[in-house]
């Protein structure tokens, strides 16, 4: 990998930005959340993938080639850098021998099996980090963390684990993936500023909580000022579940697609574990007035 791959500089960006993570190879989730961007007239140019675009659903070729086409800003996942690099894994960090190790020797090797000779050509054009300005912060956009691309970090993370993050990338704010699950973490600092550590969630599974959703969030520098808000949306799960299952991919996570639950918490911190099957609601905070969140249709019927 050339130092010229490994960050991007986007220089400074303006006007709202839409950050997504793990489309995981699910076309439909993809399709709804263009038609959502349209719909809030944000352009391609403003929209940012945290990786993983190929992942546990049945359409791999179709997803790169969706994102490509679409022209928005990505940054490779561990799971398109193995697939670059020639893995029979996907670099996941998942225990050996657990469920999440086994069903991944599955859905990997149909994911590579899948992906065209430029589709993989394309996803190794994509950097590892993007680095912009916006509203007057430093951003770095990264998968799991800037100590390691599979580095999984959570809300429940203690926040040295987290610094390492900002100092290495000088960052104000990090976007980050690779973690499944939406969630902020805002702490100040010594010289009366903020550090904020944002997961968009990802759109390709649902975020463990009973529910169907899939997550993406927003920025906006109305004002010079810095704001981000959390959005859910449903989109046709019925029809990427019955994709999984018609390509033999694991059952277990073509029911997560239906069922809004993880078949296990393996890569989960006791406190994530604990709010297994529980409705997300990002309530607003006293010290964070921006942290909001809701909840759009998509256009077809959620599964129960």
């Amino acid at each position: 990998m050339t130092d010229s791959l490994y960050t991007k500089d986007l220089a400074t960006r303006r006007g709202r930005l839409l950050v997504f993570g793990g489309a995981y190879s699910n076309l439909q989730a993809l399709e709804t959340l263009r038609g959502i961007a349209g719909q809030r007239q944000i352009p391609a140019d403003n929209i940012i993938c945290t990786g993983d675009i190929v992942g546990y659903c049945a359409q791999p070729e179709a997803s790169v080639q969706f994102v490509k086409d679409w022209g928005i800003h990505a940054i490779q996942g561990n799971v398109e850098q193995n697939i670059i690099w020639g893995e029979d894994d996907c670099g996941c960090n998942f225990a050996e021998g657990g469920r999440c190790d086994l069903f991944a020797r599955s859905w990997f090797p149909y994911a590579v099996q899948s992906l065209s000779t430029r589709s993989v050509d394309w996803l190794s054009t994509l950097p590892l980090h993007l680095s912009f300005s916006y509203a007057g912060k430093l951003v770095r956009v990264l998968h799991g963390a800037a100590t390691d691309i599979a580095d999984f970090v959570f809300a429940s993370t203690p926040w040295p684990v987290k610094e390492k993050s900002f100092a290495a990338t000088g960052a104000e704010v990090i976007l980050a993936g690779h973690a499944g699950l939406p969630f902020a973490d805002r702490r100040a600092t010594d010289r009366g500023g903020a550090r904020y550590w944002l997961n968009a969630g990802v759109i390709g599974m649902p975020a463990n909580d009973g529910t169907p959703r899939v997550w993406y969030l927003l920025l906006d520098d109305t004002d010079g000022l810095f704001r981000y808000t959390f959005h859910a949306f449903t989109y046709d799960n019925r029809t990427a579940h019955q994709l999984m299952v018609a390509n033999q991919l694991p059952d277990s996570y073509a029911q997560t697609l239906l069922t809004g639950i993880w078949d296990n918490c393996e890569i989960l911190p006791e406190a994530e574990k604990a709010l297994q099957g529980r409705a997300i609601t990002l309530h607003q905070e006293a010290n964070e007035p921006t942290l909001v969140a809701t909840t759009e249709a998509g256009y077809c019927p959620v599964a129960r």
